[in-house]
């Protein structure tokens, strides 16, 4: 019986459905245990010729101990080895885990027992792709097992879960129902056109798609603060040279993380860190001071203290409250946008004009070196950035890029059904629009797309995943 083989170009080789694959599933380092994983139609008898007891006896699900022996039968390690028959495995196959010792070198022998035994080394996102293939998640599912990987806070954490329970899969199904069964109706219209349509039939489908809509739109909403949860916010810290930039970056790090001089363009290029904020994760950035300057190297880093502004999703605009800002300063804070800035009066430690001069209906004054007004900072950053609140944790958020383009081009598929029903068009154009959007909403889940698709999302994935 030949295999059936699907291309991933990505991977650069035939994926054959059931073929045995291997790999280290643990992260590279040292450690108490670290994990094998193989999977496919020969994973058991892979596992039968380097381990020292029987498998074909060893029940699903539990673990027994034992030696791995290399081709000459010499032990290489004491593991205890999982069996996992399918179809009650992540992959659907027969899945065998090695828990071995976690040094690098015994745990790299171990794989070779296993590869030298018959098993094929996995490639990324492998193991992830054979559970899709065999129908044991769907694509979001997929893409919500490496967001639970790279969750940065608890909340973020919570969305994957969510995610991989089902959550979004479970939303986009019921849009999808929603569009099928306004298919139904368009058929009947097509299978008899002569009775063409009733107007409360009309209206009340009309109305049941523009309910959808507004679903719809609400989850595509929902990815701004997706996009909070798991990918961050970039916070930049921006000004003239010498306004205390590096010694706010260091006061919010708590740690010496820039260097701080009393000469003015000390900072030359970006400097980033991360750090938290109650429930939210950002990437900080120390940006050079913006000036008018003729050397080449700080020119270079204006450039890019400029570029960074851009793409900031929050700015702190610095100024030292101990002189008045310059023309320079004046100009480049009114092309700061309001809506994603806070402007901060710095070293109020120092002798300062009383009251600060209004350049802005809010600000904040504090001393990056005292410490005095940071907190009232961090509660200023964290507002700004919830202004519009989170969403709450029972509800469905989009986080992935991905979705939120595909959600979006099944919104258009619904909108222009809706007008085409206003203006009366025939059901073939009407239907041309209704596929439109299924097919978008289909690619989020994974139904009816190509292997492109699939390389996009599995080739992020780490090795042994």
């Amino acid at each position: 019986m030949p295999k059936t083989a699907s291309f991933v170009p990505s991977f650069g080789l035939y994926h054959h459905e059931g073929e045995t694959i291997a790999a280290i599933a643990t992260p590279a380092g040292e450690g108490g245990v670290a994990i094998v994983r193989m999977s496919g139609k020969r994973a058991l008898l892979v596992a039968e010729r380097i381990f020292s007891k029987p498998i074909a006896s060893l029940a699903s699900h539990t673990l027994t101990y034992g030696k791995i022996l290399d081709e000459h039968r010499r032990v290489i390690d004491t593991v205890l080895l999982a069996v996992m028959r399918a179809p009650r495995s992540f992959t659907g196959e027969d899945t065998v885990e090695i828990q071995c010792h976690g040094g690098s070198l015994i745990t790299k022998k171990v794989l070779q027992a296993v590869l030298h035994a018959g098993a094929r080394a996995a490639l990324p996102g492998e193991f992830s792709f054979k559970a899709f293939k065999n129908k044991k998640i769907d694509l979001a599912q997929a893409e919500a097992i490496q967001a639970l990987i790279g969750a940065k806070n608890e909340r973020a954490l919570s969305a994957a879960k969510e995610q991989l329970e089902g959550s979004l899969s479970l939303k986009i199904s019921s849009f999808q129902k929603g569009l099928i069964d306004a298919g139904a109706f368009l058929e009947a219209w097509v299978d008899f056109p002569e009775e063409g349509l009733e107007e409360p039939e009309t209206e009340k489908l009309k109305s049941a798609l523009s309910h959808l809509l507004n679903e719809m739109e609400r989850l595509h909403e929902s990815f701004s603060h997706g996009k909070l949860l798991h990918t961050g916010v970039t916070l930049c810290l921006t000004g003239a040279p010498n306004v205390g930039k590096s010694s706010l970056m260091n006061a919010l790090l708590c740690k010496e993380r820039a260097i701080v001089t009393e000469i003015p363009g000390t900072t030359r290029d970006l400097l980033e860190e991360e750090m938290r904020l109650e429930e939210l994760h950002f990437r900080l950035i120390d940006t050079a001071g913006i000036r008018f300057s003729s050397e080449t190297i700080e020119k270079e880093g204006i450039r890019r203290s400029l570029l960074a502004m851009e793409r900031a999703d929050l700015i702190l605009f610095v100024l030292d409250a101990s002189r008045l800002p310059t023309s320079e300063e004046r100009a480049l804070l009114q092309e700061t946008p309001k809506e994603k800035s806070l402007l901060i009066w710095n070293k109020i430690d120092l002798p300062h004009p009383s009251p600060l001069p209004a350049l802005r209906e809010e600000s904040l004054s504090l001393s990056a070196k005292t410490e005095e007004g940071l907190t009232a900072l961090k509660s200023a950053i964290v507002a700004k950035v919830l202004k519009k609140g989170l969403a709450s944790k029972e509800e469905v958020v989009l986080s992935n890029l991905r979705h939120q383009t595909a959600l979006s081009h099944a919104i258009d598929g619904v909108n222009a059904l809706i007008c085409g029903l206003n203006e009366q068009l025939s059901p073939e154009f009407l239907a041309s629009d209704l596929r439109f959007a299924l097919t978008s909403l289909g690619s989020i889940i994974g139904i009816d797309i190509g292997e492109e698709l699939l390389t996009a999302v599995f080739s992020k994935f780490c090795i042994g995943k």
